[in-house]
């Protein structure tokens, strides 16, 4: 079943439910049988004393344990209460890294219970005819629900009827603009999540309009459901210094052993006595294992986390701060991370002018005439912090000609108590346009704000073709443009309606908006490429935008390739194998596309970092090396699934992070070449003297 692109009718009928009665209670409580609570599944947590024990699975602590014993043993044979300080403090060691381990890890497993907050606590529902508000973990598939702004969506629904609805998505897809949506809108099979226009998702919020839906899928089986299932079966992957300590172990182990038995064949071959070889070999065996090593490299990586919160960046898990140091490969999400997260208008053209001027704060007087229409016509607002921070409230695209106008001197509010609005016509989606009917200068005039392709067959008046080349330009350059026209009448109609006022307009002009990349993010990207680190972005929105950012930021360079999730899905992992490195850019993706895309470079043997903010990004979070999550804009779902958490969700703090994290890898290197080599010289030492005059030139007591 692919619920947005079959017709209403057939999938009513697939889900046997009315549109008009919803289910019957008795339906209900067979199919709540049958698919479950419509909540995310619980896995099962491990207990503190789990999470203890599987700190002792390392190749390393295991030799140590095994050489504390010994060490033990000898003392006790000795019966010498100094030889007793030798296993007491390898235990020391163990242990309290042992619960360092597991405090960390204590604080991880987040992003489930995260997810499980995000769902919505009560739905209303159509049941037996009468509408009702149930608890949401009641709703099954074939519920109908009715949704309006403010409300959070309980359960992914198909949409059957819709008026002017807008969906916030950001978390799912990475769009930093609210869906629009449409009830009738025709959905191709193989379509994105953000495409899927006739359908509303589990978790995500209504900001405009209202609607109501046919429930499709609840619980695991919505796309919330299915990124809890991601999370699920991603474990935690080791660092690569997890990996090369392990292997290190290993060879130290099978040295130990070796040099231990041909010592011991060689002593008793030339007479020496049983017990004093048998505690020689085993004293080398133990001196062969650097026991300081894993104390130090806590303590080393412990001063490095300190050093990276002063540098925005706070670490969850301490062997991430090394791993950053070994990061060949960066995949960013674009919005938040590289861009600003914010809708900004950056051009204004106006009718009859050459060309479109960028917005300052003077800009000419009919480009201010523009941004003064265009504000009359918005229903958004944003309050002016005395510190300097905005706060933006309603559709971003409209809170950003606010904001351009204040640039430009001109208050919201004082616009609207000059000009007051008479009369409106609401933005829906069919129409793509928004109108209102002010008192201007003693006039009744009409203005509409929308879509140029909604506009242009609606204006009489201006220079339609340049228009049309200037709409081109600027959507070519990934900016997001609104037309504005007017007119001005004689009498303001008791009820508006669309064929009297938004007819026989005259084209006033063009806006432009993007969400702008962070100023310092070009900067990091240049740094990231001097220092041998591969860029990658990979995002929900449009490739065409994501594209033209990419190429601004250097992140896109020539020869380099952007393809949409559409694509991805059409390769097997050998064909992304081989044409990953030339890719740059990824858009409209799914969280599944985002795996297969770190898990891609994984295979090359590269040391992947992932940025996000969205619950779309966590699984990735996870799968890669390291998982840094947006500390500002982020959800919880996605810091839960993080290595590690940028508190100015800047990109430039991750190139300052991976900085700090080469210099703490190198310390911890400096630090295992002098340990193993005090340590193999001792081995060394004892092994020739053994095999060339019989005798040990340290006792037991000296080696250990």
């Amino acid at each position: 079943m692919t619920p947005f692109h079959e017709s209403k009718e057939q999938l009513l009928q697939t889900l046997q439910t009315s549109e008009t009665n919803g289910l019957s209670a008795g339906q209900a409580q067979e199919r709540l049988e049958k698919y479950g609570e419509n909540k995310l599944r619980e896995k099962k947590k491990k207990t503190n004393l789990q999470r203890f024990l599987n700190q002792f699975k390392d190749v390393m602590i295991l030799i140590l344990l095994i050489a504390a014993v010994i060490s033990f043993v000898i003392a006790c044979i000795e019966k010498d209460p100094v030889e007793f300080f030798e296993p007491v403090l390898i235990l020391l060691i163990v242990v309290l890294n042992a619960l360092m381990g597991m405090l960390q890890e204590s604080k991880a497993e987040k992003a489930l219970d995260a997810l499980k907050n995000m769902s919505a606590p009560h739905a209303r529902v159509l049941r037996d005819g009468k509408e009702q508000i149930i608890e949401a973990t009641q709703l099954v598939p074939g519920d109908i629900i009715h949704l309006e702004a403010g409300d959070f969506v309980p359960a992914d629904a198909r949409l059957l009827h819709s008026v002017s609805l807008k969906s916030e998505e950001s978390a799912l897809t990475g769009e930093s603009v609210p869906s629009e949506k449409e009830a009738d809108a025709l959905v191709d099979e193989k379509a994105p999540l953000g495409d899927r226009s006739n359908m509303v998702f589990s978790g995500c919020s209504i900001t405009y309009g209202t609607a109501s839906a046919v429930v499709t899928g609840t619980g695991m089986n919505t796309e919330m459901g299915k990124i809890a299932g991601l999370l699920e079966g991603e474990g935690d992957t080791q660092t690569p210094l997890q990996k090369k300590l392990a292997q290190l172990g290993k060879y130290l182990g099978i040295l130990a052993l070796v040099a231990c038995a041909i010592i011991f064949v060689v002593g008793l071959v030339n007479g020496i006595d049983v017990l004093e070889i048998f505690m020689t070999a085993v004293s080398l065996a133990v001196s062969a294992i650097p026991e300081g090593l894993p104390a130090i490299v806590t303590i080393v990586l412990a001063i490095g986390v300190q050093r990276m919160v002063k540098k925005n960046a706070l670490i969850r898990r301490l062997p991430a701060v090394e791993t950053l140091g070994s990061a060949s490969v960066i995949c960013s999400d674009k919005t938040g991370t590289l861009t600003q997260n914010r809708m900004t208008l950056t051009k204004v053209y106006v009718d009859g002018a050459d060309s479109a001027e960028p917005v300052s704060e003077q800009n000419s007087e009919a480009a201010k005439q523009l941004l003064v229409y265009g504000s009359l016509c918005c229903d958004g607002s944003v309050v002016f912090q005395p510190d300097g921070k905005e706060q933006h409230i309603g559709d971003p695209t409209e809170t950003s000609i606010l904001v351009a106008a204040h640039k430009n001197g001109m208050d919201q509010e004082e616009l609207n108590k000059a000009y007051p609005r008479l009369a409106e016509i609401p933005f829906d989606s069919d129409r793509k346009l928004m109108t209102s009917v002010n008192r201007i200068e003693g006039e009744n005039v009409v203005i509409v704000k929308g879509a140029f392709d909604m506009m242009v067959s609606r204006c009489i008046h201006g220079d339609l073709e340049a228009a049309r080349h200037m709409n081109e330009q600027m959507s070519s350059n990934a900016l997001r443009v609104l037309a504005i026209a007017y007119k001005v009448i004689d009498k303001v109609p008791e009820e508006p309606v669309s064929e009297d006022l938004e007819n026989g307009l005259t084209l006033m002009g063009l806006v432009g908006m993007i969400d702008p990349p962070r100023p310092e993010a070009k900067a990091a990207v240049d740094v990231c490429r001097k220092a041998g680190i591969r860029p990658v972005m990979i995002t929900g929105d449009h490739v065409v935008t994501a594209s033209a950012i990419a190429k601004e930021l250097g992140i896109m360079q020539e020869n380099d390739l952007a393809v949409t999730g559409t694509e991805l899905d059409s390769m097997t992992d050998e064909q992304l194998d081989a044409v990953v490195e030339n890719i740059s850019v990824y858009a409209r993706v799914s969280p599944e596309n985002k795996i297969r895309i770190v898990k891609a470079w994984q295979r090359k043997d590269q040391v992947v970092s992932m940025t996000g903010d969205g619950v779309n990004d966590a699984p990735a979070l996870k799968a890669a090396d390291i998982g840094c999550a947006m500390g500002i804009t982020g959800t919880d779902v996605a810091k839960g699934a993080a290595d590690m958490t940028l508190t100015d969700d800047n990109f430039a703090t991750i190139v300052d992070a991976v900085k700090e994290g080469r210099g703490i890898y190198a310390n911890i290197r400096k630090v295992t070449g002098f340990l193993l080599g005090t340590n193999i010289g001792e081995v060394i030492t004892v092994f020739i003297a053994m095999l060339l005059w019989h005798k040990t030139p340290l006792v037991s007591m000296q080696l250990l």
